[in-house]
């Protein structure tokens, strides 16, 4: 039992100890919890004492990044602005007073806004306040600050005139209570009409010329394909008409009439698109969508666009300033509008027109901006072109010719072109010593013809021969047109011919047989010319003075286009008073003699700038058609080269000896420049006298002569003797006898007497021993032997021997080139008065006046009519001249 209780015992101490210890050891895992948690609420609780301030710091960073982000956009925000005012008000729009200058833009380009003052947000950036005027809508003014009304007033003008290129803003002022006193500062704009008033009871009329004005605008400006006058500008480049501003500052208790009110509502619908703007104070207008109003109060303003925003106005600008800059303007629009764009008249391919019905092509522009066109056909056949020296007709001919040149190719148009001015304004079209290029479709260019009249007769003379052979193939195909011979004939070349005489009234000033024959040869190809395709541009200061054209009515009623530049007299009749108040660079055509009802107005372009007129001819010259040959230039005061000379260029020695040699004396004043030739057959008189005192020219014909002559004999074939018996003529005589063949002679005054009595002698013999070898003798001076030759040798004088030569010699070969230094001397070497003179076939005079060479030198009473000039001389050969004819001796070698 003991034992049993003592195992009990000792297993109830095992349970006991073992629970104790299972105690223990949870109470450990508990107090361990315990431990961890008290630990974890320690951390817990120093976290949480951390948390505020970093939510704190936190929150700030992102207030702080927000704030930034914000000022970055505001600041964005600020740049944009200030770039679209820029932009929307550049230069003058927007310029403060002290740096304020004009900056005018473009006539087509956008006008902008206009700044009034400043603007912005409160503590924000400022920028300028603008308001929308021209092109855009209408300003008006209101609220109590009157002053600060006007100060508004002038700042837009000004800013508005300072952007405006000159003359394209005119202002209208309606001021009855201080009678333009409003405006006083842009007075000087009164002169050139950019500013015109209304007086006291003149609004309505006011009102009704501007809705004329917009009426006009609209019916045959943008005539319905255009919106507005900004729209027509985008399209073209070009703005037709000026920006009109009307200010109207009413008087306080100024009521309007119905009738006034009914207008200022139309143009306050209808003027914005058609350029007409009002500029109002002190008149109520109601709101509308192209209105904008400004109330201004104590030096602040408040704009329609954006009433939330108050803007500080700009102070007036100074009245210097004002004046100066209107003064600027006035000066410009005196000195008149620029030109026109020459290649805006060009065409965007070039030589794809025909010319068979006429020749058509711009010359300008109107005041709407389009191309004004001139046709030259049937009907008008001709053109008269007018204008006092300065106004620009040659500008307006190189224009036209420019425009028709771009348009027709050289199979198409011909151009002959005569210059009787002291200049050469038609040498660019040929070839020139810098730059080879010509125009391909002009033939002739005549330049320093001033005292060449005779030039001109040829140039019509050859238009005369050209009119003929059309006349003449039409016949043969039965037809009267150009257009139908063109038709009937295809693989003929028919060109439109255009010639143009510049100051055309020089060759027929005076009262001369020149003078008349011209005439007379310019009206037949009037008449005549076009139906056959031969057009006339004469250009002329004044024909009121013009004697030949007296009683030629037909002639003048030929010319049904006119073309009359600032202050033309006479080209219009003297009812159309349209060129009397034309601005510089601008002309009237009229395509019906001047009637009035057909003029059309047109601003000519800047044709002569040599740079831009190269540019096109340059073009033109490398599409030129192959074989081409350049134009003849004719330049009177160049003296010509007689080994540039066609006719010499042409002689030739390979077949022989000629049969009737030639002497080429000059250069013939014509439009072929043919050589003036002396036929020197084996007949009598068959010698040359070469009369007058000038050294140079007669030693150069001589000169001529003698070269030319040598040119066509084989070595040996021909005999040449010189006689140097002037100390002035003896370097030309030396080079010339360098020249000539060996063999040929050179005597003085002291052996001329030997080659006179040898020449005599030999043709004594030849006359018994038949043919013998052709013989010059170049006489230089002869009259200066006189006294040498009138002693006797062997029985005879060499006067006597010297007259033998001349009477004998021709038939045998030998003739005489012989200079005179006088008519007079002339004769008494021939033996007096009275003498026979017929030993002298052919002449050439020099500084001899037509008087002195009457009969029997000259078939006619009285002589020739002449005038010496200077390298010019007079040609005579009585087997073929019926009058005498003028050359021009060549360069000496």
């Amino acid at each position: 039992m003991a034992d049993a209780r003592t195992e009990l015992i000792a297993r109830v101490r095992r349970a006991l100890g073992q629970a104790r210890a299972a105690a223990r050891y949870r109470l450990d895992l508990v107090e361990a919890d315990l431990a961890a948690a008290e630990q974890q609420l320690k951390r817990v609780r120093r976290a949480a004492d951390q948390v505020p301030p970093r939510a704190a710091a936190h929150r700030d960073q992102r207030l702080a990044e927000l704030a930034k982000r914000y000022q970055d956009e505001i600041d964005s925000v600020a740049r944009r602005a200030v770039t679209a005012v820029t932009e929307a008000a550049p230069g003058a729009a927007a310029l403060d007073w002290p740096g304020w200058r004009p900056t005018p833009a473009g006539r087509a380009e956008p006008p902008g806004l206009t700044r009034i003052g400043l603007t912005g947000l409160t503590d924000g950036p400022t920028i300028a306040a603008l308001v929308p005027l021209l092109d855009q809508g209408h300003v008006v003014l209101d609220g109590d600050d009157r002053a600060g009304c006007d100060a508004v007033i002038s700042a837009l003008l000004l800013r508005i005139l300072g952007r405006a290129t000159p003359g394209a803003v005119r202002l209208t002022g309606y001021d009855p209570e201080r009678l333009g006193g409003g405006l006083a500062g842009f007075a000087p704009l009164a002169g050139p009409g950019l500013l015109t008033f209304a007086g006291p009871g003149g609004l309505s009329r006011h009102l009704d010329e501007l809705v004329d004005h917009v009426r006009r605008i609209n019916e045959t400006v943008l005539a319905g394909e255009y919106g507005s006058l900004r729209e027509l500008a985008t399209a073209t480049g070009r703005r037709p008409e000026p920006w009109r501003i009307a200010v109207l500052l009413g008087s306080p208790g100024e009521e309007l009439s119905r009738h006034e009110r009914a207008q200022l509502d139309r143009i306050a619908r209808a003027g914005a698109a058609c350029g007409v703007h009002l500029l109002v104070r002190g008149i109520a207008l109601g709101p509308g969508p192209t209105m904008t109003t400004i109330s201004v109060s104590a030096r602040v303003a408040r704009v329609s666009g954006y009433p939330q925003l108050p803007v500080r106005l700009d102070p007036p600008p100074p009245a210097e300033l004002v004046t100066r800059t209107c003064r600027t303007i006035a000066a410009a629009m005196s000195a008149g509008p620029t030109p026109a764009v020459f290649t805006d008249l060009l065409p965007e391919q070039e030589w794809t027109e025909v010319a068979t019905t006429g020749i058509t092509a711009p010359v300008g522009d109107s005041p709407q901006g389009r191309p004004v066109e001139v046709t030259l056909s049937d009907y008008p056949p001709h053109a008269l072109i007018g204008g006092p020296s300065g106004t620009g007709k040659t500008n307006l001919i190189y224009a036209w010719i420019g425009a028709l040149a771009a348009r027709y190719s050289p199979a198409e148009l011909e151009f002959y072109l005569l210059d009787f001015k002291e200049g050469v304004s038609f040498a660019r079209f040929a070839p020139g010593r810098r730059d080879p290029s010509f125009l391909p479709h002009v033939r002739l260019v005549g330049v320093n013809v001033n005292t060449d009249r005779e030039f001109g007769l040829a140039m019509l003379h050859f238009l005369g021969a050209q009119l003929r052979r059309r006349a003449d193939a039409a016949k043969r195909h039965e037809v009267t047109k150009l257009a139908e011979l063109r038709a009937e004939d295809p693989h003929g070349r028919w060109p439109r011919i255009v010639a143009v005489i510049d100051e055309f009234q020089v060759l027929l000033s005076g009262n001369d047989a020149l003078a008349t024959e011209a005439a007379t040869l310019l009206e037949d190809l009037a008449r005549r010319g076009r139906s056959q395709g031969i057009h006339l541009i004469l250009a002329s200061q004044d024909v009121s003075g013009i004697q030949a054209l007296w009683g030629r009515t037909a002639l003048v009623a030929q010319f049904a286009l006119r073309i009359a530049l600032p202050k033309a007299r006479r080209i219009l009749p003297e009812t159309n008073t349209a060129a009397e108040a034309l601005p510089r660079h601008h002309a009237v055509v009229n395509s019906e003699s001047g009637a009035a009802e057909a003029n059309r107005i047109v601003r000519i372009p800047a044709a002569s700038d040599r740079d831009t007129w190269q540019e096109l001819q340059h073009r033109l010259w490398r599409r030129r058609p192959e074989g081409l040959s350049a134009p003849r230039l004719f330049d009177g005061d160049a003296v010509p080269r007689l080994t540039e000379a066609p006719d010499y260029l042409g002689l030739s020695a390979a077949d022989g000896a000629p049969r009737e040699p030639v002497a080429l004396l000059g250069e013939t004043i014509d439009v072929l420049a043919r050589s003036a030739r002396l036929g020197l057959a084996r007949a009598p008189g068959r010698n040359l006298a070469v009369l007058g005192t000038r050294v140079d020219e007669a030693c150069a014909v001589l000169d001529a002569a003698a070269r030319s002559l040598a040119r066509q004999y084989p070595p040996g074939a021909a005999r040449f003797d010189l006689a140097c018996l002037d100390p002035d003529a003896e370097a030309p005589a030396r080079r010339l006898h360098a020249e000539l063949p060996p063999g040929t002679g050179l005597y003085d005054l002291d052996t001329v007497s030997g080659l006179l009595a040898d020449t005599t002698d030999r043709l004594s013999a030849d006359m018994l021993d038949g043919p013998v070898r052709p013989h010059f003798l170049v006489l230089y001076a002869v009259d200066a032997a006189a006294g040498r030759l009138a002693a006797k040798f062997a029985g005879r004088s060499g006067l006597d021997r010297l007259r033998r030569v001349l009477h004998l010699g021709p038939e045998r070969h030998t003739h005489v080139l012989g200079w005179w230094r006088g008519v007079a001397r002339l004769r008494d070497d021939l033996g007096g008065i009275g003498s026979r003179t017929d030993q002298i076939g052919a002449w050439v005079a020099l500084d001899v006046h037509g008087s002195e060479l009457g009969p029997p030198l000259y078939p006619r009473a009285g002589g020739p009519a002449w005038y010496p000039r200077p390298w010019r001389a007079l040609y005579f050969d009585r087997t073929v001249h019926r009058s005498a004819e003028v050359v021009i001796p060549y360069g000496l070698s």
